[in-house]
């Protein structure tokens, strides 16, 4: 099995499968009916909705489901929001949230809200006092993820949702990627996940909302869900969410273990099978099947499509498979390499031959993408001064990096290379190539077109 993707979703579990079959012979019916198969289906939600709200730490009546994490992650926001009204419209997150939580504060701002977004550090984790620091008279939420979905990092939710609690701010967790493997620590108010991170079927999402927190249920409603996810549940997929759900966790201790000796032979033995790599995220406080490492001089789409060749199916927030062609919002806030980024997640039953033969074609797959992107187009390097220009105007990640590197020895030390780019993602890479490679970044200067940055020799 070479699916190394279960961040993004993970294959569906066969508990879910046979909890999903059985529900749609008996679960079809409106559950809001009192005749016998309203009854029955009924049934079949309240003890969904009992098995999700012991596994979350929360009373039954403070969990609805919702048409997926996202939807719970908007409508959790956008309620809470519109309950503390009155209290002001400031809103914190983390530089490194879901786009889900991203785009909602986007829609605040751009509706006559303010929004504070706390930075990480190069692990990807936030500072507590720096939540607090944020805190103000009119803050009405703050949000933070309970462990990144790129990097793996677990953040300090518990220490969080402390100070938000002492300045009587309501605090939304997005659990998507770590309720599979335990419940959510501190005193949070409100949290939202997605069955298709832990095996459960797509289309199901978790919102829950603690008593005494004021929430507003904005748009349209009606009778279903406490009126905050309207519409006619997806019963057998609800079953089978639930079912899954207390079947990840009965194994959780178990597979955790299991897998994080795994990604941590993936973490020390790439740095020594590819060279110019860097592993990114927390070492020590990060999900269990999460690895995310970024290679120098590598095309991030044209690696995946190597390692997809070879039967290898793992995800990338490079600038190089994006339409945008701008780094990972998460890459960048931490301020890592982002070109040629591999993010491995594994999934429950991952096995060591899996990794084993991963890590096998990995070096061989990175020196041919590598070897593709050649040599610096002639006459790429000119001199000014005694500064030595490589003009990499109008060519993407990871082009300007590589013209760096082949010309970086052909200036004495103390001379400086100064790489004109018009590619977001140089902003990124070429300070992080710097770090990696012991030579000093000077910083930024203007240029007639894009953006020229300044590199010393040092060695």
């Amino acid at each position: 099995m070479g699916y190394f993707d279960a961040a993004s979703g993970a294959p569906l579990h066969s508990v879910a499968r046979q909890a999903l079959l059985a529900s749609l012979d008996e679960g079809w019916a409106d559950p809001a009916r009192l005749y016998r198969e309203g009854r029955r289906a009924r049934m079949l939600l309240d003890a969904a909705r009992e098995a999700a709200a012991e596994a979350v730490g929360c009373r039954v009546d403070e969990l609805v489901f919702t048409s997926s994490g996202t939807r719970a992650v908007h409508t959790g926001i956008a309620g809470a929001l519109a309950g503390r009204r009155r209290v002001g419209r400031h809103l914190i997150v983390s530089a490194v949230e879901h786009s889900s939580v991203l785009h909602s504060a986007e829609v605040h701002e751009a509706g006559g809200g303010s929004v504070t977004e706390v930075p990480v550090d190069r692990g990807g984790a936030v500072d507590p006092a720096a939540y607090g620091d944020a805190l103000r008279a009119d803050t009405a939420l703050a949000c933070l993820q309970s462990a990144n979905h790129e990097v793996g990092t677990e953040q300090p939710v518990a220490a969080v949702a402390g100070r938000c609690r002492e300045a009587g701010v309501p605090l939304l967790v997005d659990a998507a990627q770590s309720l599979g493997w335990g419940p959510v620590e501190g005193d949070w108010s409100l949290l939202t996940a997605s069955a298709h991170k832990w095996g459960g079927p797509s289309g199901v999402g978790l919102l829950v909302v603690r008593k005494g927190v004021r929430f507003s249920a904005q748009g349209p409603v009606d009778e279903r869900e406490s009126g905050r996810a309207p519409g006619f549940e997806n019963l057998p997929a609800i079953v089978a969410a639930a079912a899954s759900l207390r079947a990840v966790r009965a194994e959780a201790a178990a597979e955790a273990a299991r897998l994080r000796e795994l990604t941590e032979r993936i973490r020390a033995r790439v740095p020594g099978l590819v060279p110019d790599v860097e592993v990114v995220g927390d070492p020590v406080r990060r999900l269990p099947g999460v690895v995310t490492f970024s290679c120098l001089y590598v095309d991030g789409e044209a690696l995946l499509h190597e390692l997809d060749r070879e039967g290898f199916s793992v995800s990338s927030g490079s600038s190089c498979t994006s339409s945008t062609l701008t780094p990972s919002h998460v890459l960048r806030a931490m301020g890592v390499l982002s070109e040629g980024n591999v993010r491995v997640s594994l999934p429950v039953g991952a096995t060591a031959e899996d990794v084993e033969r991963f890590l096998a074609v990995l070096p061989g797959a990175v020196s041919g993408v590598r070897e593709k992107l050649g040599a610096p187009v002639s006459g790429a390097v000119v001199r000014e001064a005694d500064v030595l220009v490589v003009d990499s105007l109008g060519k993407r990640c990871p082009i300007p990096v590589i013209e760096l590197a082949k010309v970086i020895g052909d200036v004495p030390v103390g001379g400086l290379v100064r790489v004109l780019s018009d590619d977001e993602a140089a902003r990124l890479d070429i300070p992080a190539w710097c770090e990696m490679r012991g030579q000093e970044y000077v910083g930024e200067e203007p240029a007639d077109k894009g953006t020229a940055y300044v590199i010393r020799r040092v060695s």
